[in-house]
């Protein structure tokens, strides 16, 4: 029968073809501009690295004034000190853990013509690949002892690889930046985590960094912060000496625990430190530690931005309005069609028939809807990147995937169905009596 009523709703498509237009037209533009808003809200609220939700955490521990908290109404800061982040890796109580932050370095291409760039760099711990699975095209990260030695070495991302050696296996290549010489031990295959969940606190849209080096080769070499500073209290003369001993928060720091057992001892070794610092003189407010997932974490920091949420519901408005546009349409064929359902009803067709037979050409209505929508999708965040094109991160958001094609569709046909059920609902109650009565 599912035949037979398929058919039939594609007969009556064809014999109104500018009726069916219009409602096509008009679930399509709902969902073009629902699907848009939609599409990059996921990319924002996204968490790239979900499949290790459970066992990686985010690291907080409140050093911040005693009169006044770092964020109301408790928050501790969202970054670490360098003598905390130090002190907390160097106790070596994670399966894994990272520390790192945003700096920057003139690079010096090897080719003469080429002129030196200032490119952004993250000085981490050698942990940082293992526990964010960053993907290898060639070579690998360095080892802990290289962090120890200080080693000049580095990882190049993909697409500076491809700027500065051509896209070969640059492994064992030599890079010079501010006038020291690196030499080359992995390179990234295409890696761009969106959030880039690592480092929430800078633009977390913006592309990842392009040159990884050993942490403890860039503090020792003095290498300032890009990113994020914050300070309660003036660090104070000294220079960078004095900055690192300073309250002045400008690291991140996650670690790997693999179960619950590995959490609660972690959690109960932050409380035991801080503790410690507090006879130091140190942490002068209460104890305020924070072990976060990085779902947690990205919600805590509001990645998705308000203006995206009021976005998403005048978007979801204008669909219901479009809607309502398809069912006054649906009703108009209705009522056209009322001799021939009043026929069908006479000759012993049964409601529930009548029922189907106008769900399944709703859902049709609603598929070719949905598949004309995904087109207007596509259209409205190439809209969106053209509007926004001196962002350079405004692309990272502005992705569709397989997800949101078979939720555009299922949207639209699932709105159709709803839209139809008034009309069909309406076609079922006509009395074939009065209506051949009246012919």
């Amino acid at each position: 029968m599912f035949r037979y009523y398929l058919r039939l709703g594609l007969l009556s498509i064809r014999a109104n073809p500018a009726l069916s237009a219009l409602m096509v037209a008009a679930i399509a533009i709902g969902i073009g501009a629902c699907m848009t808003i939609v599409n990059v809200r996921h990319v924002m609220s996204d968490n790239p690295i979900a499949h290790k939700n459970d066992v990686l955490f985010h690291v907080q521990v409140d050093n911040w004034s005693p009169d006044e908290p770092y964020e109301d109404p408790d928050e501790p800061p969202e970054q670490l000190t360098y003598l905390d982040a130090k002190a907390l890796h160097d106790a070596g109580r994670a399966y894994r853990q990272v520390v790192s932050f945003k700096s920057g370095r003139v690079v010096q291409p090897a080719n003469e013509d080429a002129r030196p760039f200032q490119e952004t760099v993250r000085a981490a711990t050698a942990d940082f690949f293992a526990m964010f699975d960053v993907p290898f095209a060639f070579g690998s990260g360095w080892d802990r002892s290289s962090d120890v030695s200080e080693e000049r070495v580095v990882v190049l991302s993909s697409s500076i690889n491809e700027e500065l050696f051509g896209g070969k296996n640059s492994v064992g290549e030599l890079l010079r930046m501010n006038d020291e010489t690196y030499r080359v031990v992995g390179v990234l295959a295409p890696w761009t985590p969106v959030p880039k969940f690592y480092d929430v606190n800078n633009n977390p849209f913006e592309e990842p960094e392009r040159i990884y080096l050993p942490f403890s080769l860039a503090i020792s070499g003095k290498f300032g912060s890009s990113g994020n500073t914050s300070c309660w209290k003036p660090s104070g003369e000294g220079g960078y000496d004095a900055f690192l001993a300073s309250e002045c928060i400008w690291m991140q720091m996650w670690v790997e625990l693999r179960n619950e057992a590995e959490r609660q001892d972690y959690a109960e070794f932050l409380d035991a430190y801080v503790s410690e610092q507090k006879l130091l003189g140190r942490f002068p407010r209460e104890l305020n530690n924070r072990l976060s997932t990085p779902a947690e974490w990205l919600d805590n920091r509001d990645v998705v931005d308000d203006n995206v949420n009021m976005l998403l519901s005048l978007a979801v408005l204008f669909l219901v309005v479009c809607l309502l546009n398809t069912i006054g349409l649906l009703l108009a064929k209705v009522m056209r069609r009322t001799n021939d359902i009043s026929l069908r009803r006479a000759l012993g067709a049964s409601k529930s028939a009548l029922f189907s037979q106008y769900i399944i050409e709703a859902g049709l209505i609603g598929m070719a809807g949905g598949l004309l929508g995904i087109g207007l999708t596509w259209l409205g965040l190439q809209g969106i990147e053209n509007i926004y094109a001196e962002y350079e991160f405004i692309k990272n958001l502005l992705r569709m995937d397989w997800s949101m094609i078979f939720v555009a569709v299922a949207l639209a046909i699932v709105s159709a169905l709803g839209a139809a059920l008034y009309p069909t609902w309406r076609a079922c109650r006509i009395s074939p009596a009065a209506t051949l009565r009246i012919q």
